[in-house]
């Protein structure tokens, strides 16, 4: 009899996993919405819009570096293309947000105002039924899942690997890229989409529409981290760390590696669009600049930093080079790309399992030193026994002191 989905789950993380989640639950869903909205601006507990949207942001960074997590952590697939899947997801959603402008635009017309400027007289047939917000979230799912499974589907069955596998995604990426530059495509060129208005008839820019941007990013992430634990620490799981281990034996005892990685590959493509579909209402914009193969490869330093191999170590990384590269792009912009290459190359030669890694080993020295300490301490002194009780004491070899043989 197989044991539920709940109870394996439950089974497979640690009470301390719980807590943390339960934590962080009520402070995204909680106590941010209330800091933004029930707070008035006097108060120095208050969020301002800018914080809510730039933490938003980066809780949809997070999820993507989950998902490349799930690929290069477990199962030993580097991509450099994950910015191409992030890029889909906003644009599908974009293609919505866009005809929810109407005729609020600066022409006024039924069509967006990238294509007036540009003399079309309708809307492309790609564009049908993006008017939907459920045709829209379909899209989100299928655009990046169908690349990815198509692309992987001809990688792994021809069974590239290694660095020629991230150089053919980098290659990809941006061939995307260069598509979408382009004004005939019917994606805003080098523009983009932008100047959104509303999502099913409430104003984007709104404090309740951003919170709960905010929040469903944070949900999502939730569920992006219980999925991949789920994922990590069952059959499945263990077989994709035998694939990333030693894929020759997998093959050798049976298994097809094929499907495993296909599977994780498209399901971490879709978990990467969903996260675009968030963060492109909380920024404001999407163009082709999110599928260059540097946002691509950043990607990579996130999950670096925080630890390969670690859900919470690709979370703490996102989070780290996120935070820092806001610091550094308001205060010194043109320092953030060495101070990035500086963190990459630290963390290469002397953190090669991220942070996450460092503090375990911090927690295993602190431990050793507290062994040691405990058994390098001299023992008690035995206590001075009575003289009563000493010569009521039974003698040891049967003969009393004062006997004579």
């Amino acid at each position: 009899m197989r044991t539920p989905f709940t109870v394996r789950l439950i089974r497979s993380t640690p009470k301390s996993g719980w807590l943390a989640i339960a934590i962080f639950a009520t402070l995204t869903l909680v106590c941010v919405p209330l800091a933004h909205l029930a707070l008035p601006e006097s108060n120095p507990l208050h969020l301002s819009a800018y914080t809510v949207s730039l933490l938003g942001k980066i809780l949809c960074y997070m999820v993507v570096a989950v998902a490349m997590d799930l690929i290069w952590g477990f199962a030993g697939i580097l991509s450099l293309g994950h910015g191409l899947f992030f890029a889909l997801g906003g644009y599908a959603f974009g293609m919505y947000l866009m005809r929810q402008i109407g005729r609020d635009g600066s022409y006024g017309a039924d069509i967006p105002d990238f294509m007036v400027f540009l003399d079309w007289k309708e809307l492309p047939w790609y564009w049908a039924g993006s008017d939907s917000l459920l045709w829209a979230l379909f899209l989100v799912v299928a655009l990046p899942g169908i690349v990815a499974f198509v692309f992987g589907w001809f990688a792994f069955r021809s069974r590239i690997k290694g660095v020629y596998f991230s150089i053919i995604t980098q290659a990809l990426t941006y061939a995307a890229m260069l598509l979408f530059f382009r004004n005939e495509t019917g994606f805003g060129g080098n523009n983009g989409f932008t100047d959104f208005k509303r999502i099913l008839g409430h104003d984007i820019t709104s404090p309740e529409m951003r919170v709960t941007l905010f929040a469903l990013s944070a949900a999502l992430l939730i569920a992006c981290l219980v999925l991949g634990r789920y994922l990590v620490s069952s059959r499945f799981g263990r077989v994709l760390a035998a694939i990333r281990d030693a894929e020759s034996r997998v093959m050798f005892i049976g298994y097809n590696p094929l499907h495993y990685k296909l599977f994780i590959w498209t399901l971490s493509a879709v978990l990467c669009g969903l996260a675009g579909a968030l963060y492109v209402p909380q920024v404001g914009i999407i163009n082709p600049s999110e599928m260059s193969p540097a946002n691509s490869i950043e990607i990579a330093v996130w999950v670096a930093v925080g630890g390969r191999g670690t859900l919470i170590g690709a979370v703490l990384g996102a989070g780290i080079v996120n935070l820092a590269k806001s610091f550094f792009t308001v205060t010194v912009p043109e320092y953030w790309p060495f101070f990035l290459g500086f963190l990459f190359i630290a963390v290469t030669l002397y953190l090669p399992d991220g942070v996450v890694g460092l503090w375990r080993r911090l927690r295993e020295r602190r431990a050793l030193a507290a062994a040691s300490d405990t058994t390098a301490a001299p023992a008690p002194a035995p206590a001075p026994v009575p003289a009563s009780r000493a010569a009521a004491a039974p003698d040891p070899i049967g003969v009393s002191k004062g006997a004579t043989a």
